[in-house]
């Protein structure tokens, strides 16, 4: 590379900058295209994965669209003119020693190019897969030739020196900044660079056998084998997974000392008398994780849990009960939801389970009742001012409502407990504001079905204490699940029509979901228009309801909901499917979470590859919620063997949430749990698997825990402090404390 002379001979640093190192042109490509501008930027640039010469890249697996870089050996080239334009086309058939092969195409006169791409000789070829007449190919791809033979090449050729290991670096690149040139810039920094100060206390490398961070560095770039290879992964894994330790149990340990005002159950109150009312038995799981919370309640200190568990499970019901015994505690409750058709359902719900007992100053009202007032943005005008009033007077000790809560205007008497639902849906800022209305810390219950990807990071990572219901209550029933491959066999899908009218006919009704709403600006429940492969667009509500009631669901009674339907349309929509009135409801994702029509049998769910793994497990859950078993159909173009299709496969396999949702982080970028996308800024986590790395980050929060006990800032150790700094800021820590 010339303009390696840049160098001026002086050692860099991590903060050196690229343009000092590999000239102005390299530096500015690098910045542009992989947003690296120092040193420290690149080294931090750690290799996708390794190559190795002999061995094969599978160019089978290769999907066409995708950018790729792929070790293969030439085999034969054949030069043809070319019948459309002047010149001649060279195609080199190149191989991965597996039966794999995949053909490179050059246009132009170019003989120079046929004498050096001579069969036999290996190579890095990098360029987006195309296809033609059936044909693997990458059009004018750029290449690195390795120099295979005893011709003198590999010791003659600079553009080789950096794979000089058996272990071939493949980075994440750009088509501006392929591998080869990456790994020729990392290794001109690493000849230079002084290796920054180990942050890791010595005491916890020895203990751990941890390699230090300067051959950690230079090891995971250029390997000298696959054992140091490893040792040199586990190192740095070892400081990202100790650096988000740290910052969660210093985190927590302050948070001990935040000040709380007790919520202690009464015995004879509002709690007692809505238990003796409850139409059920409490599961022993409700029970136990009941007691849990309500021991928090009774303590000096927010209390900050989270309760997971599957579809129906009963969270609702633990939910009211601590917000109830907030209530008898002369304090308030709010419950969060991220919809208004679900908050509109948690309202009706809570009150309908209340009875009298949520009937405050009504005639009849029981001795101890209290008000359930319901805010949201679609309130009218006088409704909004009765309701604001009912909260700012205390009257109401249970709110719900979305985030129109966090407005201001929204005043709170004594706001004792926030309970969150389906809390991946909120933002850091817009819990944070529900907390501020309180004059004290007021204790949190975060809620959710879907505890991977984002329980995970809080539990295996995190800060929060974590209460699990795992038992469905009596009286749930069995969902079968179904893909229904419409592309390839379509009169499944006229089957899938006919059994949605059966169950009709037996008295049940029936979800449509569609991934989009129709026409207008697409809103975060909706799938994207199309995707890089230019399919069609999804599937649209608006479009899909008429042709079902045209077609093959003829004669039913067919609503439609979705986000941009007026509230008060909305309500009436739900009210209608949950009184019957209704047979089909054609809808977007605005059921997935709280909808809960027991009658609902069947769920039709089109294009159910545009959906996560999670999504489709909350849409399934909204069926056999009653005393009939429930049937979920995912209709879907993708073809078998797939990974859209072996994603539907494995939710039609299982109703195991939590299996699935380790299958939903397994095809997540791991590295945004810390927010690093809500956030905007790059994250150095990179290396780090949730699933994979569980013992590592367990063995990594025990030490944190000893340290952060006998040094809680971290003053004994400045040089890792400064090292969590960059790599948790205090953003991303909040984003994970919070949840």
């Amino acid at each position: 590379m010339s303009e390696r002379s840049a160098g001026t001979g002086e050692r860099a640093t991590v903060d050196t900058p690229l343009k000092k190192l590999v000239g102005e042109r390299t530096a500015k490509a690098l910045a542009t295209h992989l947003d690296l501008h120092t040193a420290g930027d690149l080294v931090y640039h750690f290799p996708r994965r390794y190559d190795e010469r002999g061995e094969h890249t599978d160019i089978r697996s290769l999907d066409v669209g995708e950018q790729v870089t792929v070790l293969a050996q030439v085999q034969r080239t054949a030069v043809r003119p070319m019948r459309q334009r002047r010149g001649n086309l060279l195609e080199v058939t190149v191989g991965d020693g597996s039966g794999g092969v995949l053909t490179l195409t050059f246009f132009g006169n170019q003989a120079w190019r046929e004498r050096e791409l001579r069969p036999g000789r290996w190579g890095l070829f990098a360029g987006k897969v195309t296809e033609f007449r059936g044909k693997r190919q990458l059009n004018g791809p750029e290449y690195v030739l390795l120099g295979e033979g005893g011709d003198g090449e590999a010791a003659a050729n600079e553009e080789i020196e950096e794979f000089a290991g058996a272990l071939i670096p493949v980075y994440p690149a750009a088509a501006a900044v392929p591998t080869w040139v990456i790994a020729r810039c990392v290794r001109v920094v690493l000849d230079t660079l002084t290796p920054p100060e180990d942050p890791l206390p010595a005491t916890v490398r020895a203990s751990r056998n941890l390699v230090g961070l300067g051959t950690a560095l230079r090891e995971i770039h250029r390997p000298s084998s696959k054992e140091e290879l490893y040792r040199a992964r586990r190192r740095l894994k070892w400081d990202e997974a100790f650096a988000v330790q740290l910052t969660l149990v210093q985190r927590k340990h302050r948070a001990a000392d935040w000040p709380a005002r007790p919520r202690p159950g009464r015995s004879a109150g509002l709690l007692d008398a809505f238990d003796a009312r409850l139409p059920y038995e409490l599961t022993s799981g409700q029970r136990d994780v009941g007691r849990e919370i309500a021991a928090d309640l009774a303590t000096a200190h927010p209390m900050h849990r989270l309760l997971q568990g599957e579809v129906g499970s009963g969270k609702t019901v633990v939910a009211l009960r601590a917000m109830l015994q907030v209530v008898d505690a002369g304090g308030q409750a709010a419950l969060l939801a991220p919809t208004e058709v679900l908050a509109a359902q948690h309202h009706r719900g809570i009150l309908d389970l209340l009875g009298p007992l949520g009937r405050a100053g009504e005639l009849d009202s029981a001795a101890d009742a209290t008000r359930v007032e319901l805010v949201t943005g679609s309130l009218g005008a006088a409704a909004r001012r009765r309701a604001l009033a009912e909260v700012a007077q205390g009257r109401a000790g249970i709110v719900v409502g979305t985030h129109a809560l966090l407005y201001e205007g929204v005043d709170f008497a004594d706001l004792g407990l926030v309970v969150v639902d389906e809390q991946h849906r909120f933002g850091v800022e817009q819990r944070d504001a529900l907390r501020a209305k309180a004059d004290q810390p007021p204790h949190v219950l975060v809620m959710t079905a879907t505890p991977i990807p984002r329980t995970v990071a809080m539990t295996v990572y995190g800060d929060l204490e974590t209460s699990t219901l795992s038992q469905l209550p009596r009286g749930r029933s069995p969902i079968a699940s179904h893909v229904v491959p419409a592309a390839e066999k379509p009169a499944f899908l006229d089957r899938a029509w006919r059994r949605l009218r059966e169950e009709v006919a037996a008295g049940h009704q029936a979800y449509v979901v569609c991934p989009r709403i129709g026409d207008g600006p697409a809103s975060e429940e909706e799938a994207p228009r199309e995707d890089d492969s230019g399919r069609r667009p999804p599937l649209a509500v608006t479009e899909v309801a008429p042709l079902l009631a045209e077609g093959p669901l003829h004669g039913l009674r067919i609503g439609v909901l979705h986000g941009r339907l007026p509230a008060d349309e909305k309500d009436a929509v739900m009210r209608s499917f949950a009184g019957g009135q209704l047979d089909v409801l054609v809808a977007t994702t605005v059921v997935e979470v709280g909808v809960d029509v027991p009658n609902a049998t069947v769920m039709i769910v089109l294009d159910a590859d545009r959906f996560g793994v999670s999504q489709l497990h909350q849409l399934r859950g909204r069926v056999g919620r009653g005393a009939a078993a429930g049937l979920c159909l995912l209709v879907t173009e993708a073809p078998e063997g797939s990974p859209a299709r072996e994603r539907l496969d494995a939710v039609a396999s299982t109703t195991d949430g939590f299996k699935l949702a380790e299958l939903d982080l397994e095809q997540r970028r791991e590295g945004d749990v810390l927010g690093a996308t809500q956030s905007g800024r790059r994250s150095h986590l990179r290396l780090l698997s949730l699933l994979r790395d569980a013992d590592l980050i367990r063995d990594a929060r025990a030490e944190a825990i000893a340290l952060v006990e006998e040094d809680p800032d971290l003053t004994g150790h400045p040089a890792l402090a400064a090292s969590v700094a960059a790599l948790v800021d205090e953003e991303r820590a909040e984003y994970l404390e919070k949840g």
